[in-house]
């Protein structure tokens, strides 16, 4: 190995070894740092974020994938495809976080900083990037869930990077990976865009952040003033100022008949401060399908960026479609099998609960009609 090479992987090496052992110590290192965001980028980021890409790749080519007696190879172009897309939107991830861990240090008593943000984003991204070599041998790519550990590191660096105090940094770490969740609704609309212009998806992301906006190639603009909206939302959630409402409550707002179909029967589940939901079941001859009301409390308000960007997924075959978009500025997502006459449909509302009907029916048309019989008034008047 080139002598320039082998000094950079030890480099390398020894970073992820500190921060992954001794987290607290090392965060305090990197505080003293003066390292270009483009140098921790190509020397550190890079390296590290194609580790996983690249196991996945060689252990579906090796060996295959398979649960249940069933196994398959996918094919070379395939997995050369797959491989760059996780590669890239990796890459995506870390400039979207890197700007929300920004934008909320100050929301909790701590101190904006782009380069700060960046390093602890990249160093606390470390764990689930060292596991992807797991992907090597896909039967044991459940030791990804070791990657978790990013949390944690994340947690560490939060007062020396970003000066959050020491009382607030678990709750700035818990709202910061809630909204990484918005991550995975921007993944399909702009896979297509990231293949057909590799190397500037990112890099598009990182130019626009600074102007309070960006553009996800291929899902919309991103509004700092919906992260605000946000913020507050689930900043109410962790302090519990807005709880779940009580599944019981909910429940009573299914009807007991919708048009020819009959209730047969209800369901209630809490989730303590996660969510709580109520669910009916309808039945008409051989129809029946089920009606959900779910809270999503802090949850729902990354729908509300979703719904803020614009996000569409649009897929339609002889069998059917679906589709998922922005109505009166709320998530919406519809889908029918022609073949089996089953299907969904499902509305976001206030962005905090999802209205859904599931299953067997005459159309599409029949779910749309069981959404619509929860009185959306009602139900933002149990929640104060």
């Amino acid at each position: 190995m080139d002598e320039g090479l082998e000094t950079a992987a030890r480099g390398i090496f020894e970073r992820a070894k500190a921060i992954i052992l001794t987290p607290k110590d090392e965060w305090l290192k990197i505080v003293g740092e003066t390292t270009s965001q483009s140098d921790i980028l190509m020397r550190y980021v890079l390296p590290l974020a194609a580790i996983g890409p690249i196991a996945s790749f060689i252990g579906g080519q090796v060996f295959g994938y398979g649960a249940f007696g069933f196994s398959y190879k996918p094919g070379l172009t395939s997995g050369i495809s797959t491989a760059v897309i996780s590669f890239v939107l990796s890459l995506v991830s870390l400039f979207v976080m890197t700007f929300i861990a920004d934008f909320l240090a100050p929301k909790f008593g701590g101190e904006a900083g782009r380069a700060n943000a960046f390093k602890l984003v990249a160093y606390s991204y470390t764990a689930g990037w060292a596991v992807g070599i797991f992907g090597l041998i896909p039967t044991l790519g459940f030791f990804g869930l070791l990657g978790l550990y990013s949390v944690y590191l994340l947690y560490t660096g939060a007062t020396p990077l970003m000066k959050v105090p020491e009382d607030k940094s678990a709750g700035y770490t818990a709202v910061t990976i809630l909204c990484a969740i918005v991550l995975s609704l921007i993944v399909t609309p702009i896979a297509a865009a990231i293949t057909g212009a590799f190397g500037m998806g990112a890099m598009s992301i990182a130019g626009n952040v600074d102007t309070g906006k960006f553009t996800v190639p291929g899902g919309g603009t991103f509004d700092t003033s919906k992260v605000g909206a946000m913020t507050k939302q689930l900043e109410s959630a962790a302090n519990g100022k807005s709880p779940p409402i009580e599944a019981a409550k909910m429940q009573a707002l299914l009807p007991t008949a919708i048009g020819s179909y009959q209730r047969t029967a209800t369901e209630s589940t809490g989730m303590g401060a996660v969510g709580s939901e109520a669910e009916g079941t309808y039945t008409a001859g051989d129809n029946s399908f089920h009606l959900k009301i779910t809270d999503m409390s802090a949850l729902g308000a990354i729908a509300g960026i979703g719904a803020a960007m614009g996000v569409t997924n649009n897929r339609e075959d002889a069998n059917g479609y679906e589709r998922t978009g922005t109505v009166n500025g709320q998530m919406q997502s519809e889908s029918w099998n022609k073949s089996d006459g089953r299907g969904k449909f499902s509305v976001v509302v206030a962005n905090r609960f999802m209205i859904e009907a599931e299953g067997k029916a005459a159309s599409v048309d029949e779910l749309k009609a069981a959404v619509a019989m929860i009185d959306q008034g009602n139900l933002l008047s149990l929640a104060g």
